[in-house]
């Protein structure tokens, strides 16, 4: 039986409903078609773009890719609704084209901002990013509903769609996930809301969704966030292409940023600058693994002491050591860097291997040297020169057959 409290309130919705300006799209009635989403073999498997087509990113460090979700969580007051807003510049062509160092294409299309999550406050926020200046493409490209969906959308799993067909949008921001569904950590809303999520994808829609993560366990207060810390139903992330985590307290002015889920690599982490009186968010600090091998210069850079300046861990896990090592031997593929493998020594163990630049690189290592750089905590054992080295022979592959160490002495 419905109480008189709730039946009163759902009188109340439908009536703002009512008012001019607000449509609700209407369920299909009738007879429908379905549309065939069915492809042969060879266009779905061979006619594949060959790298990964990025709304946001650029190469391998694709934040949001096209056709897939992009889920930016985190606790309040952090800057999820400040990043939607650069992301909206982005893709409206505004601004120098960038977010965090990356690229935003120009959709050219439609946006519908689903604004559910204290749609005033969401309008202070863009109100610091946009200005008079906007008004025009604001006008003609942008539309904000204001307040929850007309209908829960795990419930009704194809009203995403029909709203962004409705608006004929071809971007939707939903801001914030909580308000799109009831009951998100049930595995069953979570599932129907994946549902409402691929259907909007499978029309050819883009979709950003702002969420919120678990409380933090504070037993481990500085504990690197992961997937798992992100609210309600596996379902929620596993439809999702890419995940970030923005972690801090709210208010914070200086945040983490974390890249948990990926299309492609892994972006980050980062700390992050908030800075609310301007509506934006700035990388404060990253780690760039070449500056780090030139600093370390003839001592060479470890996978693990490269996980330990990346990570900000005195005790990086496995897990942190190899996704360095893969980033170290992208490098070393590019040209940037030369490895030199350990030599076993007489207890039977094997010295790590070592990164160091290679002879390419001897121009800008001259010029960093001119510079003041303060020496990082990511020494080694590495004895590169004489009979005593801890490393084995290797059939150089610079240029003269010198590594850049070789070069400098």
């Amino acid at each position: 039986m419905i109480d008189t409290d709730t039946e009163s309130r759902a009188k109340a919705a439908l009536e703002r409903l009512k008012k001019p300006g607000i449509v609700v799209p209407a369920e299909p009635t009738g007879a429908t078609t379905e549309p065939d989403s069915a492809v042969s073999g060879a266009e779905f498997i061979l006619d594949q773009p060959s790298g990964v087509p990025a709304i946001w990113g650029d190469g391998r460090q694709v934040m949001w890719a096209e056709g897939e979700a992009l889920m930016v969580a985190g606790g309040q007051g952090l800057g999820k609704t400040t990043l939607a807003g650069q992301l909206l510049r982005g893709v409206l062509g505004l601004g120098d084209g960038k977010v965090l160092g990356l690229p935003v294409t120009d959709s050219g299309c439609h946006i519908l901002y689903l604004a559910m999550d204290r749609p005033r406050q969401i309008g202070r926020s863009m109100a610091r990013q946009f200005g008079a200046e906007d008004r025009a493409v604001l006008t003609e490209r942008v539309k904000f509903w204001k307040g929850p969906p007309p209908r829960d959308m795990a419930a009704n799993p194809t009203l995403l769609a029909r709203m962004a067909d409705y608006y004929k949008a071809g971007i939707v921001f939903v801001d914030s996930l909580k308000d799109a569904a009831v009951g998100l950590s049930e595995d069953e809303v979570g599932a129907r809301y994946n549902r409402a999520r691929q259907h909007l994808l499978s029309q050819g829609c883009q979709i950003v969704e702002l969420h919120h993560t678990k409380k933090r366990n504070p037993q481990h207060p500085s504990a690197g966030p992961t997937i798992d810390d992100v609210y309600g139903s596996t379902w929620l992330t596993s439809g999702s292409g890419s995940v970030v985590i923005l972690q801090g307290a709210p208010g914070d002015p200086i945040i983490g940023f974390h890249h948990v889920k990926q299309p492609a690599e892994e972006v980050g982490p980062y700390r992050l600058l908030h800075d609310q009186s301007e509506g934006r968010l700035t990388i404060e600090h990253s780690v760039d693994l070449v500056e780090l091998v030139k600093v370390n210069g003839v001592e060479g850079l470890t996978a693990r002491d490269a996980a330990v300046a990346i990570t900000e861990k005195a005790k990086p896990c496995r897990a942190d050591v190899e996704k360095a090592r893969r980033k170290l031997d992208q490098l070393t593929a590019a040209g940037v860097l030369v490895r030199i493998d350990g030599q076993a020594n007489e207890r039977g163990g094997k010295a790590p291997s070592a990164w160091f630049l290679a002879a390419g690189q001897l121009d800008m290592t001259n010029h960093a040297q001119s510079r003041n750089f303060t020496k990082p905590q990511v020494r080694g054992n590495h004895a590169l020169f004489g009979s005593e080295s801890n490393h084995a022979s290797i059939t150089p592959i610079t240029r003269d057959h010198k590594t850049a160490g070789q070069a400098i002495t």
